[in-house]
């Protein structure tokens, strides 16, 4: 989809061609506020960021540097990612007919080819729509659709459901295999001169889901990219030049791409990517690869701890951990096997990373932080007041980054007065640490994994033997929460542990497998209220007091 050169500002303009982007962000009451008051986050008002991320180190002379390992024997340099970068951009701009703004889902484990090809895609003026490679068709369809995307590079081992989804979309006309990208890149020139673009320029579309199941698309600027690193990384992980990353999260989820990308080509670091990083996989792999900083979900530090003594992992000096709650007894546990504190931090898809955490020296155990230098924090009641230490509140933040919602009318929601307001419940003491009690929607989180409720639900439902579903969270020592499916069948249903396998098996064929209900329980009725409404925190409730009643806590979980 093509259009006009759009203003930014009076003073700016976008290099955009395709004006897609500029005309779907949120109008600037709807915005929050941005704060830009320290010096490292002063950006020039032209800015491609893959220049500062890759090029630069090339210019000064670290070149040589590595950049990417990975099992597939691959050991890019910086100078050789640079080279990959630009070929990638090339075939865009070419035979794929790439103009600024056009957006390019991205669909592949993480390897160098998806890091390559996602900063060719923001080189050459583009927008990068990474996906989780556990999406099915259906789940892609809505990103497809949503952001009015027509062309896909994806992982050959990874077509199947992408070709499935061109099928229907009206949107999406060409795949690229990865084999097929790199034969056109290998005749390729491998120079390329970044688009000129502006700082405010979109570069990244982020989806995450809703509580309804309808994703929602984050809009990034280039400047964005740069400021985690610059706030976050910067001033709270601080890495160095001779760091090693690794780590599990997916790069379609941004706290894969900060934490084993943006963090590590910052300050021209190095990064070992990995296709399966479950944690009995990522031990191998640190003894392996001997890296220096580790970001996982508290669930993997969990399951690790009984396996280090089989593995050196000693290599190890900073562990970050992200994407779901991190309980004391995982921290205490962590620590007394290793030595080492985990550093613990919140972060949204919305605002790109992780914006509270603490340096290891003042991390108070069970607390997830102070606001990360550039970001303001506070916790506000029900109708936006602040609320005083020691109270529970919701969580709103602001700083460099920020929610901007892609054609949503759920922006209203998540910015209030200028502060985005996460969906989280915290209380604040009095030394301003931010300790976390839970989300205040409907989201179940299991294992760093986002899951909504009704989604599950709709997929359930699609099945012939179920009348009623309703999905919620429960309480879960391993995962932190698992899906818990209460089923009401259809009355000429036989109720088996058969029926239990045959439903999780159809929910994983239908949406992503990590979505699927770990228990489901049948029942006879579901609760809603007058008006037909399901009652999913009554649910909720049960599911908590039968967790309580399975662990010997009858009262605890209540």
């Amino acid at each position: 989809m093509t259009g006009s050169v759009v203003k930014l500002r009076p003073d700016t303009t976008s290099a955009h061609v395709d004006s897609f982007a500029a005309r779907g962000l949120p109008p600037a009451e709807f915005q929050p506020a941005f704060l830009f008051d320290r010096p490292e986050l002063a950006y020039p008002e032209r800015l491609n960021c893959v220049t500062e991320f890759v090029d630069r180190h090339v210019v000064e002379g670290r070149g040589a540097r590595t950049a990417i390992l990975s099992p597939d024997g691959t050991n890019w340099t910086y100078q050789d990612l640079a080279a990959e970068i630009d070929r990638i951009a090339n075939v865009l701009t070419g035979p794929l007919g790439l103009v600024p703004g056009n957006r390019v889902l991205l669909r592949a484990p993480n390897n160098p080819t998806m890091v390559a090809a996602y900063l060719a895609v923001i080189k050459a003026g583009g927008i990068v729509v990474a996906t989780m490679p556990l999406l099915r068709a259906k789940e892609l369809g809505q990103i497809v659709d949503k952001a009015e995307i027509a062309l896909a590079l994806c992982d050959d081992r990874l077509m199947d459901e992408l070709t499935k989804t061109a099928g229907t979309s009206r949107f999406l006309k060409r795949i690229v295999g990865f084999t097929e990208l790199k034969a056109l890149a290998s005749a390729a020139p491998a120079t390329f001169a970044a688009v000129d673009t502006a700082r405010d320029d979109v570069c990244l579309f982020g989806f995450t889901s809703g509580t309804t199941g309808e994703p929602k698309c984050t809009m990034h600027f280039h400047r964005d990219l740069l400021a985690i690193c610059d706030a976050y990384a910067r001033n709270v992980l601080r890495p160095a030049p001779d760091d090693r990353f690794i780590g599990s999260p997916p790069l379609a989820f941004t706290f894969g791409l900060g934490g084993l990308v943006l963090f590590p080509f910052r300050v021209g670091a190095s990064t070992v990517l990995l296709e399966k990083a479950s944690p009995g996989d990522l031990l191998p792999a640190i003894a392996t690869y001997k890296p220096t900083i580790c970001f996982t979900a508290p669930t993997a530090y969990r399951a690790m701890i009984p396996q280090l003594r089989d593995h050196d992992w000693r290599s190890l000096k900073k562990c970050v951990s992200a994407g779901e709650a991190l309980p004391k007894a995982t921290f205490d546990a962590w620590e007394e096997a290793t030595g080492l504190k985990l550093m613990d931090g919140i972060g949204a898809t919305e605002m790109l990373h992780i914006f509270i955490s603490a340096p290891e020296e003042a991390i108070r155990p069970g607390a997830t932080g102070k606001p990360v230098p550039g970001y303001e924090a506070k916790v506000i009641g029900a109708d936006g007041e602040d609320l005083p230490p020691g109270k529970p509140g919701r969580l709103a933040v602001r700083g460099p980054t920020g929610c901007r919602y892609l054609a949503d009318e759920r922006q209203r929601r998540y910015v209030v007065d200028g502060w985005n307001v996460t969906g989280d419940t915290y209380v604040r003491d009095e030394d301003g640490y931010f300790w976390y009690q839970a989300r205040n929607d409907d989201m179940i989180v299991s294992a760093g994994y986002n899951i909504a409720g009704p989604e599950v639900e709709a997929a359930l439902l699609a099945h012939p033997t179920v009348a009623e579903a309703g999905v919620v969270g429960q309480p879960d020592p391993e995962r932190g929460m698992i899906v818990k499916a209460y089923v009401v069948p259809k009355p000429d249903v036989t109720v088996t542990p058969a029926l239990v396998v045959e439903l999780q098996s159809f929910v994983k064929n239908e949406i992503a497998p990590y979505k699927y209900p770990r228990e489901i329980a049948f029942v006879p009725s579901l609760p809603r209220t007058e008006t037909g409404k399901l009652q999913r925190f009554a649910l909720r409730e049960r599911a908590a007091r039968e967790a309580g009643e399975v662990s010997g806590l009858p009262k605890a979980a209540e």
